[in-house]
């Protein structure tokens, strides 16, 4: 079969979280936000993208073989509710505006299943890449903080105004980021790669996982499998971890019935936030740095009082010096929405 790889990828995500008490009205929320002086465009999303485009070197490929596979969910969201002219104002589509500003003409589209959308976009790009429909795709995902978004976790209860705490058993909730990534995967070339991908959908309840985690222990298996691997081989991974009472069982669950306590694991949302649409795409950029030599495997940072009530999964909690060569990566979202990829060299 022909391999998929990365051969080169760009992100940009919050250094640390910090407080804003602007969205909220009366309440002060940690985020995730960029600090990094960025190009001036209609959307702060494009704005991200034209950012971590001119980064890319496409000299050596022909715009019309490229195609355009970007994650999101509030591209143009903040920007509509804000602009004093709805009939004016722009909802974001990325794809289109990565595949304008570098003047491509192969296939563009941007996928939005919620929080498991930066990943299912590899899945797209992978079939466009084994279908011929392009020689390479720049794939990745994209989100910027949106006050609907802030409000709607908010109203869900999910949204704590202290620093996120996944697998704590003083967990109580989440902080939103904002972050984007892109990748140029192509076919049979040197690079990181996509071993395999696992989609499923849980059929369970429109805002909340399957505590049981079936649906998402099935997309791992299907990942596993595709990959040709066992559970032992995973050297990390990265987890989706959002700090929420439901999202933190069931992914305890599913970990555990798959690896027991066997592999190491960490979420990286205490420092990014969680970049909801992009999050899968910042968090296989973690991997693809891991991977490449370029990144120490991320501590798991919270409050070291593990929930007892959930099944002990193996934090990264220490200095990790173990050589890695297989990551694993997972996002799940709105819906039951489950995704999981593994990476190797």
């Amino acid at each position: 079969m022909d391999e998929i790889v990365i051969t080169n990828a760009v992100g940009l995500c919050a250094k640390e979280l910090s407080i804003d008490s602007s969205i909220i009205k009366g309440k002060s929320f940690y985020f995730g936000k960029i600090d990094e002086q960025l190009p001036e465009q209609n959307l702060r999303c494009n704005s991200i993208l034209q950012y971590l485009a001119d980064k890319l070197d496409l000299s050596k490929y022909n715009k019309s073989d490229i195609g355009i596979v970007i994650a999101t969910t509030n591209a143009g969201i903040e920007e509509f509710i804000t602009s004093s002219d709805k009939h004016d104002a722009e909802l974001g589509n990325p794809a289109m505006f990565l595949k304008n500003y570098l003047g491509l003409s192969n296939y563009a589209a941007s996928v939005s299943t919620a929080c498991s959308s930066g990943i299912k976009a590899f899945s797209l790009a992978r079939k466009l890449l084994l279908n011929n429909v392009c020689s390479a795709v720049i794939v990745g995902g994209v989100d910027s903080v949106a006050s609907p978004a802030s409000y709607g976790f908010h109203a869900l209860e999910v949204f704590s105004q202290e620093k996120t705490n996944p697998f704590s058993k003083n967990r109580c909730g989440m902080n939103i980021g904002e972050a984007g990534a892109l990748f140029i995967v192509e076919k049979n070339k040197q690079g990181v790669k996509i071993l395999g991908i696992g989609e499923t959908s849980d059929a369970y309840h429109s805002a909340t996982p399957d505590p049981e985690g079936k649906e998402a222990i099935r997309a791992i298996q299907i990942a596993l499998n595709e990959a040709g691997l066992k559970p032992e081989d995973i050297d990390y991974i990265n987890l989706h971890g959002t700090g929420t009472v439901s999202n933190d069982l069931m992914e305890a669950n599913a970990v555990y019935k798959v690896f027991k306590d066997k592999v190491p694991a960490s979420s990286t949302k205490p420092i990014t936030g969680h970049c909801l649409g992009a999050a899968g795409s910042i968090e296989t950029f973690f991997c693809y740095k891991i991977l490449k030599g370029e990144m120490q495997v991320p501590m798991h940072i919270y409050d070291g009082q593990y929930d007892e009530n959930l099944p002990k999964i193996k934090l990264v909690e220490d200095k990790f010096d173990k050589n890695i060569n297989i990551c694993m990566n997972n996002s799940f979202g709105f819906g039951g929405t489950n995704a999981v990829m593994i990476l190797g060299k």
